[in-house]
């Protein structure tokens, strides 16, 4: 799911990682694609400082906060020919969807042996995408 678009370049959400409080995030994963991709990522790589105050804590001083943002790049010949990919069913609350359909994806490094299993979404092609 695409979130936005800026100078040409689609942003989509690919994994998020909820933070202690509500409505908060410890970490996401993005993805940027389009012709000004790289130099968008380019601007936003490294420490930045963010400057608001805190809903959790309204009458703290502290007003300043850091984040952390890397950027890497996928090669997916080197995946595809590197990793298996197995369907399988989920597990978990989602009834008769989950009991019919084969929507979660394991897949194995073929070199290492390590294997993931992602079921959280509906769509066998959105989970193998994460």
């Amino acid at each position: 799911m695409v979130v936005f678009t800026r100078q040409d370049v689609a942003v989509t959400v690919l994994e998020t990682e909820t933070g202690r409080y509500s409505d908060t995030l410890r970490s996401a994963l993005v993805s940027l694609d389009g012709d000004n991709a790289w130099a968008l990522s380019e601007s936003w790589c490294g420490t930045i400082q963010w400057i608001c105050p805190s809903p959790y804590r309204p009458h703290h001083g502290r007003k300043n906060w850091f984040l952390g943002i890397g950027r890497f790049t996928a090669d997916e010949q080197e995946q595809s020919d590197a990793i298996r990919y197995e369907t399988l069913r989920s597990s978990g609350p989602g009834g008769q969807h989950v009991n019919k359909t084969d929507s979660a994806v394991r897949a194995t490094h073929l070199a290492s042996g390590i294997s993931v299993k992602v079921q959280s979404e509906r769509s066998q092609h959105a989970n193998k995408r994460l």
